[in-house]
């Protein structure tokens, strides 16, 4: 197959095209570059975005997010090419029920350039009347960690930073209450395999890409400080974090796993 894939030197673009390098033809786009006629393409992966849950430029990050993704949405109906793209699972904020029809709550911009595409989604394919020839399927990620996450800065998982200042310093900062904080941790092998699997489902819609499962921070980093023989150090969350911290997040896989079948646990 010919895929095109946007954001690919980002942590999850780098780990599929890892996997898929030697099985298809690829092509990459950044945000930055111009968007290429793809028509002849059998699939777009578009994982570009700012990723920072903390941008305060609304204007910048809804050019990034939100306008750039309905222009390759645009093009794809307009050619026919079938369209998997990065949600977020920031999207249903301090909210306690994780299904996809589920009420959201954003809370930050880049939440609500998630939530805004998911809507101009789900409104484009109620009127679009080729979508029976092709597919957009969305995928809400939940708290994604792993490989080639070093260029994340304070965007990289809990895994990935607590054990960079184990290595490091020999202590392991955590916030006060970190055994409260539950969320719901997804290997970045697991979100590739999805998106694998999601080529043979000719369905279009949103899935929530999660485990059902969660996990402390506080737990996450006392086995990292055993690893490493590292003390834990409690601090403040930051004052400008608070407002739109998620304390919990559990996917409801219930429509994941209905839409792949056996093919979810094989």
């Amino acid at each position: 197959m010919k895929i095109l894939i946007t954001g690919y030197r980002g942590f999850i673009g780098q780990n599929l095209v890892l996997a898929l390098q030697n099985q298809h033809e690829l092509t990459f786009v950044e945000k930055d570059d111009a968007i290429p006629d793809f028509r002849d393409h059998d699939w777009v992966i578009h994982l570009g975005a700012n990723s920072s849950t903390t941008e305060s430029n609304v204007e910048l990050i809804m050019q990034q997010n939100y306008d750039y993704s309905c222009e390759l949405l645009n093009r794809a109906l307009a050619w026919g090419v079938n369209f998997q793209y990065a949600s977020s699972a920031s999207i249903y904020g301090g909210n306690r029920e994780f299904s996809e029809d589920s009420p959201v709550n954003p809370q930050s911009p880049y939440a609500w350039t998630k939530y805004l595409f998911d809507r101009h989604v789900l409104n484009k394919l109620k009127t679009h009347n080729r979508s029976d020839e092709f597919v957009v399927q969305g995928f809400r990620y939940f708290n994604v960690y792993g490989r080639y996450e070093d260029h994340k800065g304070g965007q990289a998982s809990p895994y990935y930073q607590f054990e960079r200042q184990a290595r490091e310093t020999g202590r392991i900062k955590l916030f006060y209450g970190s055994h409260h904080y539950m969320r719901d941790f997804i290997p970045v092998e697991r979100i590739v395999d999805l998106h694998q699997r999601f080529f043979k489902v000719k369905e279009s819609g949103i899935w929530n890409f999660g485990t059902g499962q969660v996990t402390s921070f506080q737990d996450i980093a006392s086995g990292i400080a055993t690893k490493y023989g590292a003390e834990l150090e409690f601090i403040d969350m930051p004052e400008k974090m608070r407002s739109q911290y998620q304390t919990y997040t559990c996917a409801d896989v219930t429509k994941l796993k209905r839409t792949l079948g056996e093919a979810y646990s094989s």
